[in-house]
């Protein structure tokens, strides 16, 4: 079931060693209170991720709240889970603005890897989750998620560190120490804080020093402009319903953007995995409904302008945190981001958050996601002395990197994480088919 949750004890608190289960809750008020951590919890990547996506953060955010509550659903009640906006998709999003793609034809593209990601769940949920352990194994899922990571070090480069290249190092640098020092709450909103910190820098400089003259990335040129401009924020509503906007398909879009679903799936069978080991139950039968969730969320907040959604580490955090993993509080933080989806004048405030800032952020966050895929190498003991792992691995992830552009034809290419995953995944299993058995036999891979 869904709802229905039983009072954990007396509904105050929790002694030693004890949790509360996803079917159980405390008194209500403490429940509002364990939802707006989830909300805070989630709240720097949710609408940072749009920034870099070019997408609406207010859309993002609001999505997220319903996406969230029908991922809940779709689980029975029995996965205690946050959708908030993926990383994955990032690196494909900045390739198809490069090729002057629209946020329609960006959101068609993710609705449409939405879409895939629910068919797998389906599949994963009649002939079990052993099927994605053959296709897409230890050695092949940490390729992709590290290649989504490391393949975004061009947007760093290129786009956000030149605007403000000392806010960057020192944005960079706060929230290494925030995050790195402080071991609780805080620490797991460093992400949020230094994005804070870093904004109220940015002002004080534009106070003390005056205009900046670097890149804009709203010109594409260098020129004299404030690092901080709040008159998107001065003309914005208090109350309103965000920008919505449908989606428009291209095939060549929506190529770019299906790596993504791979790193998905290995996103919601990790998390599914955890609720399992830290509740003490086992849900490893619902990773397949999880995964459609995830899918149909995404579908979803794309249809109407949103970004892409996947289960959250932050919130994983925190339910490990305060050892409450009850699905009440997640329907209330589902609740409470739903409503700051309708204030624009917050979403014009986020979305006035200085590129230099962001270059500090996300050379953080993707170099994360990167050093993800190398967790998964070393938890699954990955051997690299067998060339059918180390080959396909490591010129996908440089293909990834370059990020190396592949024309196939005149208006068709493929280039960055795409191609890069093409070769993972294929190289890997072609090699696999052509190696003799005992090669494969050894290879942990």
């Amino acid at each position: 079931m869904a709802f229905g949750w039983k009072v954990h004890g007396e509904g105050r608190g929790l002694a030693p060693g004890e949790v509360v289960k996803p079917d159980e809750r405390l008194s209500w008020p403490r429940m509002v209170g364990f939802g707006a951590q989830h909300v805070i919890a989630m709240f720097g990547a949710t609408f940072v991720f749009p920034l870099v996506m070019g997408l609406d953060p207010n859309v993002a955010v609001m999505m997220s709240g319903v996406a969230t509550i029908l991922f809940l659903l779709i689980v029975q009640g029995k996965v205690p889970s946050y959708l908030g906006t993926s990383a994955s998709f990032v690196g494909a999003v900045v390739a198809i603005r490069a090729a002057q793609g629209d946020s329609a034809t960006v959101t068609g593209a993710i609705l449409v890897a939405g879409l895939v990601l629910a068919l797998c769940g389906v599949a994963i949920h009649y002939l079990g989750v052993q099927v994605i352990h053959k296709i897409f194994p230890p050695v092949v899922t940490g390729a992709v998620v590290m290649l989504i990571g490391f393949g975004l070090a061009f947007v760093v480069a290129d786009v956000y560190w030149p605007q403000d290249h000392w806010i960057a190092l020192i944005t960079m640098i706060v929230t290494f120490m925030i995050i790195a020092l402080f071991k609780g709450f805080l620490g797991r909103i460093g992400i949020l804080l230094g994005l804070v910190i870093g904004f109220l820098l940015s002002w004080l400089a534009d106070k003390i020093f005056g205009d900046i003259i670097a890149f804009n990335a709203g010109t594409s040129a260098v020129d004299t402009h404030p690092r901080v401009n709040f008159d998107a924020v001065a003309s914005a509503d208090w109350f309103g319903l965000p920008s919505f906007h449908g989606p428009e398909f291209k095939v060549s879009a929506i190529v770019l953007v299906l790596p993504a679903v791979i790193a998905l799936i290995a996103e919601n069978v990790g998390h599914v995995k955890a609720v399992g080991e830290m509740t003490g139950t086992d849900v490893d039968p619902y990773i397949g409904r999880a995964v459609i969730g995830d899918g149909v969320g995404t579908v979803l907040t794309s249809a109407v302008g949103g970004s892409p959604t996947t289960t959250y580490a932050e919130n994983i955090g925190v339910m490990a945190a305060t050892r409450v993993y009850s699905t009440a509080a997640y329907y209330i933080a589902g609740v409470i981001a739903i409503l700051f989806g309708l204030i624009p004048k917050f979403g014009a405030l986020v979305a006035a958050t200085p590129g230099g800032v962001l270059g500090g952020i996300t050379v953080i966050l993707y170099g994360m996601i990167g050093l993800l895929g190398a967790k998964i190498w070393v938890e699954n003991r990955v051997n690299f002395a067998d060339p059918v792992n180390m080959l396909p691995i490591g010129a996908g992830i440089i293909l990834a990197i370059g990020p190396v552009s592949h024309t196939i034809t005149d208006d068709f290419s493929l280039a960055g994480i795409a191609l890069g995953t093409i070769v993972v995944l294929g190289g890997y299993h072609l090699l696999r088919a052509l190696s003799p058995s005992d090669v494969v036999k050894n290879s942990n891979g």
